[in-house]
């Protein structure tokens, strides 16, 4: 009797160690897939460190009507392993960055704003975090509480919903802003690099 339960007992005991070690493995195959999708986004926009690219403004608000009449740059300035800082030029304003940064959870995108002798703006450091995985093209971050509280204290309550979406393709490098009533959008052509702008005010 004592040799059948030996018998009758190790498979159960089997069964309950790959029933323990699933979990484990199952973790480990899908930790890297959220990664990859932001891994993937990050490095194409690393391909292009050291390059200024020309855009243009696509969204039809009438709110945008001063960025269509400068000229818009980007420059993808900055870069390191786990960090990309993009000054954004609009005419001769080069007060703003786009910071994006890797994290335990994601990434996370902060705007950058200087005034021209490089102290920050009251409104700067804002943005949020990637709240799903996105794709290896295109990254949303919804507004963070420290941005929203930054808003309201600057009477910006209109932008206390902002998402923040950055889209990259072989050819195009998108920045938009949306949130009720409001879509901002500027396209980048990727495939015509320009002469390099100015240092960002606060960052030579």
């Amino acid at each position: 009797m004592e040799n059948i339960m030996k018998t009758i007992a190790l498979p159960h005991l089997g069964l309950a160690s790959l029933l323990i070690a699933a979990p484990v493995f199952a973790n480990a195959a899908t930790e890297p897939a959220f990664a990859m999708e932001q891994e993937a986004f990050f490095t194409q926009l690393a391909s292009h460190c050291g390059k200024a690219f020309a855009g243009k403004v696509v969204s039809k608000d009438n709110a945008d009507a001063a960025f269509r009449d400068k000229s818009l740059v980007m420059h993808v300035r900055e870069c390191s392993d786990s960090e990309l800082k993009i000054p954004f030029h609009v005419g001769d304003d080069h007060s703003r960055t786009w910071v994006i940064t890797k994290t335990a959870q994601g990434l996370r995108l902060k705007h950058d704003h200087r005034h021209q002798d490089g102290t920050e703006d009251k409104v700067t450091m804002y943005g949020g975090d990637t709240a799903s995985v996105g794709t290896s093209q295109k990254q949303s971050f919804p507004i963070d509480q420290a941005s929203i509280d930054n808003f309201m204290q600057n009477g910006l309550t209109q932008s206390v919903t902002n998402v923040w979406h950055m889209e990259v393709t072989s050819s195009t490098f998108s920045y938009l802003l949306t949130r009720e009533n409001r879509h901002f959008q500027v396209d980048f052509d990727l495939s015509l690099p320009q002469p390099i702008p100015p240092a960002p005010w606060g960052h030579e």
